[in-house]
């Protein structure tokens, strides 16, 4: 059999998550839905990892393996005939047998959207979180919050209940947060997320940019592992999966 690599463009908000479930659809059931289409055959499609509700990707990658003989860069083309319009595959491509989606990757980037601004914009609703303009946010102290979170840490206070996860030490490579007229991204780079994580370290980062939480208590609260010392989980929509190392 042959294993075929993906790489996934997807705005999530028509999606219940990556993973099938029974509530609503989600982006892993699209995919086999047309991979059933053109290959004739059940492929189990794996994923590197399970975006929630809303979440958005540029980079997320999966796998698969088939008896089909489609050229392996013509895959892309052929599920894209078929697959709705707001999920694109954007490159195809066969690799070894041993390469997994998820078991091989060694690394994950993420992005996030802010919209600091008086008001909402319409046009971005579903893709950057809305911060009102009167929590205008410093920038600098945001800075350096995230720099307290750079290397490895547990962060077992940075995760939302329900993960299954036992070993919580993560390493944060490069945390960048820029601003560009009313948007603020933040750029996360790292060995792996836990639960939420990049949800929650987004919300205490904001809790910083407001003065709420003081960057000098960040090793304290990282420390602690306490969920009721970070921010809140900051809203889906402003996460995108920008890449995934291998």
């Amino acid at each position: 059999m042959r294993n075929i690599k993906l790489t996934i463009e997807y705005d999530g908000t028509n999606y219940s998550g990556w993973q099938i479930q029974e509530n609503g659809p989600s982006i892993q059931a699209e995919l086999e839905k047309a991979l059933l289409l053109i290959t004739k055959e059940n492929c189990k499609v794996a994923g590197s990892g399970r975006t929630d509700a809303g979440v958005h990707a540029r980079g997320q990658v999966a796998s698969f393996m088939t008896n089909s003989r489609i050229p392996e860069d013509r895959f892309a083309y052929a599920m894209n005939s078929v697959l709705p319009q707001d999920i694109v595959i954007k490159d195809s491509r066969e690799v070894d047998s041993g390469f997994h989606a998820r078991y091989s990757a060694v690394g994950k980037k993420y992005s996030y959207i802010l919209l600091n601004s008086r008001f909402p914009s319409p046009l971005l609703r579903h893709y950057a979180y809305h911060i009102t303009y009167c929590e205008k946010l410093d920038i600098e102290s945001m800075r350096q919050a995230a720099a307290c979170f750079i290397g490895p840490h547990d962060f077992y206070g940075f995760m939302s209940a329900g993960s299954k996860v036992t070993d919580t030490v993560r390493t944060i490579y490069d945390i960048q947060i820029a601003k560009e007229a009313d948007q603020v991204k933040l750029v996360f780079r790292g060995n792996g997320f836990l639960y939420n994580m990049v949800r929650i370290m987004t919300g205490t980062l904001l809790d910083a940019g407001i003065g709420k939480i003081q960057a000098a208590a960040m090793p304290g609260i990282i420390a602690s592992k306490d969920r009721r010392r970070a921010g809140s989980t900051a809203p889906a929509h402003g996460l995108y999966l920008d890449e995934v190392y291998y």
